[in-house]
């Protein structure tokens, strides 16, 4: 497994790499701005996924999301940000980003979030995705919404315990509390209800 990290933030970046390393076992490269970037794809590519700062040089915008989509040869391709809007994160994924990585996201959901790229789903944390209104959210807690984006990408308690490091019957008491949120019969409806409401 393969990751290439762009990022003009040295400390940022190497913090983020080093734990992804440890944590997946991928050989993670890094670069230090947009025209880096595509060198390392040119050369070590296509990547299982990249990341790319969005405020980083050379990326304009969402210009440079597309150009590397396209260099990375259909692979994932995401965005990593520290102050973009959900307006961003949107465009974003409507252009085919793998996903949207907020830098203030923690460790453990980062690297849930990598290995959900990487297995071909698309990711982004729910409260970029919510149109901002309490009906949608179901009053969700973090947790219990990564617990329900396991669930989308089809994966069992036991998966889902393992990516967020949790208790197996921790991840089914965050089942039971959400499924009773949405006022779903089981995890299936949970997920279906997800699914129609644009969640996931």
């Amino acid at each position: 497994m393969s990751i290439l990290i762009a990022d003009d933030h040295t400390l940022v970046r190497d913090i983020i790499a080093t734990f992804l390393a440890s944590q997946t076992g991928a050989n993670v490269e890094r670069a230090n701005d947009f025209s880096e970037a595509l060198e390392r794809v040119g050369s070590s590519g296509p990547f299982d996924l990249v990341l790319l700062d969005y405020e980083m040089p050379g990326m304009n915008g969402l210009d440079g999301l597309r150009s590397m989509i396209r260099a990375n040869h259909g692979k994932p391709v995401a965005i990593l940000s520290g102050s973009a809007s959900r307006g961003i994160a949107e465009a974003a994924l409507a252009l085919g980003a793998a996903g949207f990585i907020p830098k203030t996201m923690s460790a453990k959901s980062m690297v849930f979030a990598v290995k959900f790229m990487i297995s071909g789903e698309k990711f982004a944390p729910f409260e970029y995705l919510f149109k901002g209104n309490s009906e949608d959210t179901f009053g969700l807690s973090s947790r219990e919404k990564e617990v329900l984006a396991g669930i989308c990408a089809g994966k069992s308690n036991k998966e889902i315990a393992r990516d967020l490091d949790l208790q197996e019957v921790t991840i089914k008491m965050h089942v039971r509390s959400l499924a009773g949120k949405m006022g779903a019969k089981n995890r299936t409806h949970a997920a279906m209800m997800a699914r129609e409401k644009g969640l996931v």
